[in-house]
């Protein structure tokens, strides 16, 4: 099956195989003459990203690289890399990678051109509009996994390295301004990275179709979202070389992350001062509280999980679902709890205090407090 498609909603987005051919047009079409491309070191040496630069060089774009970002990107990175963009003359960005590069280069990308310091923008109230919005430089975004949706996101999730935390940095331009999604970037993808980054979407789209926010039209993609998770990740895992899969996947990747705009909740209220204290893999991370979420919202979520039940063709209702999930982190190696993760003895009062802080708790349909979010920690180990 060949997936071709120009889209503009919620940015302009290059969809199909082969498309990182237009990688040198995409940068013409942002204003970008001197691009800096931000990944994550696992992929710096990968055939994938020197295949992009050769693309670059060839057009006279230059061959400029960065790559040291970890695996939950902090402010240290953010510094080099915005060290490395000066330094170089660039004016502008291509984030490439998964959640990691993507989130990195868009904050290089904007902390370039600023004098405040990167904490002054974080996502509270209006601190956004401290930024100078005419010094940040334009993004030419390029997936490699199918998870985050961060190609299509308004923020970068930062971690703070002296206190562990993870922090939102939002801004709207943050939003790339192309967006190239080739499924044969994904196609080299270890199974184990395909299930979290997979399972990352499936929670971004859970999550926003429970909060109890208004916005229909996140709604609606939330559920969609859901269907090609279910339908067409057990493929890609299976088969990494399915590129009708991968494809699918890309787009529920990008349909989760636009459909959070309606809220996340406890799943990304745990998953980020976990994965801030303890380094694990986010996506994963998301796939192992779910089940725990599930059944402390089920007061709250029972009927609007059936109606997802439904259309996704999932017998038996709220408990129906939840069995859909356990088997579907059960087939894809998904570990059953924060313990088999290899969390021994975590920080219970640390991280607790970390979720009733995070921003993703107000899109729970269930108020967190000191004393229910510690009883589902603990379902969680």
């Amino acid at each position: 099956m060949s997936i071709k498609a120009n889209w503009s909603y919620p940015t302009a987005i290059r969809f199909g195989a082969g498309r990182i051919s237009e990688i040198a047009d995409a940068c013409k079409t942002a204003g970008i003459s001197k691009p800096l491309l931000v990944t994550d070191r696992g992929l710096a040496s990968m055939e994938i990203t020197t295949k992009t630069l050769d693309l670059l060089e060839a057009a006279g774009l230059g061959r400029a690289m960065f790559s040291d970002v970890d695996p939950n990107p902090n402010e240290k990175n953010a510094e080099a890399g915005v060290k490395a963009y000066r330094e170089g003359g660039h004016d502008g960005v291509i984030a490439f990678g998964g959640g990691s590069g993507l989130d990195l280069g868009k904050l290089v990308a904007f902390m370039a051109g600023q004098t405040r310091p990167l904490w002054d923008f974080e996502d509270i109230g209006d601190w956004w509009t401290r930024a100078d919005a005419d010094a940040i430089a334009p993004i030419v975004a390029v997936p490699t996994t199918a998870g985050t949706g961060s190609e299509v996101g308004r923020a970068s999730v930062i971690t703070n390295s002296e206190t562990q935390q993870k922090k939102i940095i939002f801004h709207p331009k943050f939003l790339p301004t192309v967006v190239i999604c080739d499924p044969e970037l994904t196609v080299g993808m270890p199974g184990f990275i395909t299930a979290g980054t997979g399972l990352d979407a499936f929670a971004h789209c859970v999550e926003a179709f429970c909060s109890p926010h208004y916005h229909p039209m996140s709604q609606g993609i939330a559920l969609e979202g859901m269907r090609l998770v279910k339908d067409y990740l057990p493929r890609a895992f299976a088969v990494g070389t399915d590129l009708e899969a991968r494809a699918h996947m890309m787009s529920a990747a990008m349909m989760g992350a636009t459909a959070f705009q309606k809220g996340l909740g406890a799943i990304h209220a745990l998953s980020h001062p976990i994965g801030a204290m303890y380094h694990t893999h986010h996506g994963t991370t998301n796939a192992v509280c779910m089940p725990a979420v599930l059944q402390f919202n089920k007061p709250a979520i029972t009927d609007v999980i059936g109606q997802a039940a439904k259309y996704l063709d999932i017998a038996g209702g709220f408990d129906g679902f939840c069995g859909f999930v356990d088997d579907l982190n059960a087939s894809l190696g998904i570990p059953k709890n924060l313990t088999a993760m290899g969390i021994e003895n975590p920080d219970v009062d640390r991280i607790v205090a970390g979720a009733l802080i995070d921003p993703s708790t107000g899109g729970n349909p269930i108020e967190m407090t000191q004393e229910n979010t510690t009883k589902l920690l603990m379902a969680c180990i």
